[in-house]
């Protein structure tokens, strides 16, 4: 009764007088979390399509090196196993032989895993460092696969197309740095 003699404004709130609150989203969406990897190394396969004519190989890998770029930067998101799944959806596009991205990219997670292990703290330069070795070895070994396909010497005509994947793993890296924003935002719905 001391309460209702008070006036209003220095009444202090009950339990029946508080406005039933709505609990704030701070967590991302699942869905979007969990996809957007994923779809964005499948996305960057399709690069494949763009309207480049040239008579060597000019355009970088860009999906394995968005995958590069993601393992980098979280390195348990994906599994071991997900170049087998993802290699076959690059070699559906990239016209590469079919098998080459299976195993190549299987065989860079597994390279990405042992350098997990032994460095267990890594600097942007030894991740540009691991993928320069990476995307090199994957350039040279794809272009071989080629080579036997067509029995052609490939390896001699990948110069540009290394220089250029070099050179634009950081620009992939911050694409991917700004996707892993968008992932985590907490967002309520999409």
């Amino acid at each position: 009764m001391a309460s209702a003699s008070r006036p209003a404004s220095t009444r202090l709130a009950s339990g029946s007088d508080a406005t039933p609150r709505r609990p704030i989203n701070r967590a991302p969406l699942p869905w979007l979390a969990a996809a957007l990897p994923w779809v964005s190394v499948m996305a960057m396969s399709l690069f494949t399509f763009s309207p480049v004519i040239a008579s060597a190989p000019v355009i970088p890998p860009l999906a394995f090196m968005t995958l590069l770029a993601w393992r980098m930067l979280r390195s348990g998101f994906f599994p071991i196993w997900v170049g087998l799944p993802l290699g076959a959806w690059d070699d559906l596009y990239s016209g590469q032989p079919f098998g080459s991205g299976i195993m190549l990219w299987s065989t860079a997670m597994l390279a990405m895993d042992v350098i997990d292990e032994r460095f267990l703290w890594r600097g942007f330069r030894q991740d540009w460092l691991a993928a320069a070795v990476l995307l090199s070895a994957y350039l040279l070994l794809g272009s071989i696969f080629a080579g036997i396909a067509v029995r052609y010497p490939l390896p001699l005509t990948i110069g540009p197309q290394w220089l250029m994947t070099l050179a634009l793993f950081p620009v992939i890296n911050q694409l991917v740095a700004m996707l892993d924003r968008l992932r985590l935002l907490p967002l309520r719905r999409l």
